[in-house]
């Protein structure tokens, strides 16, 4: 309230309308590039101050939230995949990035993932406590098998599989994105266009793609709800790429017939 205040530095407190509020939604949009959740925050603040404190009529505050933006997460191809496992040489680095491209683990899980937790007998992980403090299976890569043992015998973490200089520590959610930063730079690509989490995406898309159905797909991501694993249609490339446009259906021998 002390920015909106000082925004509208001529103006009352009594005197600041619903337009008001909307236009320096606007500016802290333009200006900083403060997105749905900022402005939802503001727009909550400004509401509870109106009823509250000066105990004036005011507007729900949600009748202005900004629209969420709809945005396709941006996936490598399975080239691209194979481009960047190739090109990192660090083992334990090429490590964390075929693990993320093969289970689909979030950060957050990966950096907390046991070595209790791979069952490469039958190639599966447990998460435990994933979002929402949800346990679940997801399915662990056959032929990554060796490159993991050759980590382990080089660095033989003790508690978990990745860990910092910490023995029995994970590894921190910033160094991990660290080594999948430098990787992907390394590899080529566009200066911050792929995370760890386009890894994820990557891994959905591709099972996708490969016949896997949406929701094994949402249980594998421990998604909660299947609204949000159905972003993967939108990606999918094994059925669009058999689309024939109705232009192509109408069979022209030549341009302006």
């Amino acid at each position: 309230m002390r920015f909106i205040f000082s925004y509208y530095n001529k103006k009352d407190p009594e005197r600041i309308t619903q337009d008001d509020i909307i236009g320096y939604l606007n500016f802290i949009k333009k200006q900083f590039g403060s997105g749905y959740d900022k402005c939802r925050m503001v727009a909550q603040a400004c509401s509870f101050f109106y009823k509250n404190i000066l105990r004036v009529p005011y507007v729900v505050p949600s009748s202005f939230y900004p629209r969420r933006e709809f945005k396709l997460p941006n996936i490598l191809s399975e080239e691209h995949v194979k481009h960047l496992l190739k090109g990192t040489v660090n083992p334990k680095h090429r490590c964390i990035l075929a693990m993320f491209y093969g289970t689909g683990l979030r950060l957050e899980e990966m950096c907390h993932l046991k070595m209790s937790c791979i069952d490469s007998k039958n190639a599966e992980v447990k998460v435990e406590k994933g979002k929402g403090n949800k346990d679940r299976m997801t399915i662990l890569p056959k032929d990554l098998l060796p490159d993991l043992y050759s980590y382990h015998k080089i660095y033989r973490p003790k508690v978990y599989l990745f860990e910092g200089r910490v023995a029995g520590k994970p590894m921190s959610n910033g160094a991990m994105q660290v080594a999948v930063r430098q990787s992907m730079t390394k590899a080529g690509f566009e200066k911050g266009k792929y995370s760890a989490h386009s890894l994820r995406h990557s891994f959905a898309t591709h099972l996708l793609d490969a016949g896997s159905d949406l929701h094994t797909i949402k249980v594998l991501l421990g998604h909660s709800s299947i609204e949000t694993t159905m972003v993967y249609l939108h990606l999918q490339k094994s059925k669009r790429s058999k689309l024939v446009s109705p232009f192509d259906q109408l069979k022209l021998t030549g341009h302006g017939q």
